[in-house]
């Protein structure tokens, strides 16, 4: 089973399922890493990661404390509901483009997730308000892009690969050369920005 917290770079893909969100996470050559599903029907949101696709291991967590909240604090825990960390959007920053503050497992802030460009992601905005277009968004080669920071360090980038059928990620977080940003919140925080991000 692959240890999170011993690599850098990870592949993120969603599987095309009607109705749930699917997705699996790879190392770059392959190497399964996790299978994520996000529950159905669910109030809050509840998304789960498993060692495969089988559900029979339980990996991690991650799940909304409230509801229908622009500002909702979203726990990551792990097999045994011990606290990985937290992820929170940050509202008033996020109406130009979208950001998050990372918590570590004792609640103290450990960095910031952004998209990398402002004025691309007004871009994409007004994109989505054009009636007919805006619902095809997600097919036009408009970069998503975020990083991950801490202060004015970059700890990190999340990278969306264009012209995917499916949503394809790369995850590199080899400038956090000393691993101090948990890789398993990493992996929540990337599964979060494509399920619930309304873009």
């Amino acid at each position: 089973m692959v240890q999170p917290n011993e690599h850098d770079v990870f592949l993120l893909r969603q599987r095309i399922r009607p109705v749930i969100n699917q997705y699996e996470f790879t190392l770059p050559e392959g190497e399964p890493v996790s299978f994520v599903e996000q529950k159905r029907f669910a109030f809050k949101e509840d998304i789960r990661f498993f060692v495969d696709d089988t559900k029979t291991v339980e990996l991690m967590r991650f799940k909304a404390r409230q509801r229908f909240d622009p500002s909702a604090r979203y726990d990551v825990t792990d097999a045994s509901g011990a606290s990985i960390g937290q992820i929170q959007k940050v509202f008033g920053a996020s109406l130009l483009r979208s950001t998050y503050t990372l918590f570590d497992a004792s609640g103290a802030e450990t960095a910031k997730v952004t998209e990398k460009s402002v004025p691309i992601a007004l871009i994409r905005r007004f994109i989505g308000l054009i009636p007919f277009i805006g619902g095809f968004t997600d097919w036009l080669p408009i970069p998503y892009h975020f990083i991950f920071v801490r202060g004015e360090r970059l700890l990190g980038t999340h990278t969306r690969q264009a012209w995917k059928f499916r949503d394809t990620y790369t995850l590199d977080m080899s400038p956090d050369e000393e691993r101090s940003l948990d890789r398993r919140l990493v992996l929540a925080t990337a599964v979060g920005l494509d399920a619930l991000q309304a873009r």
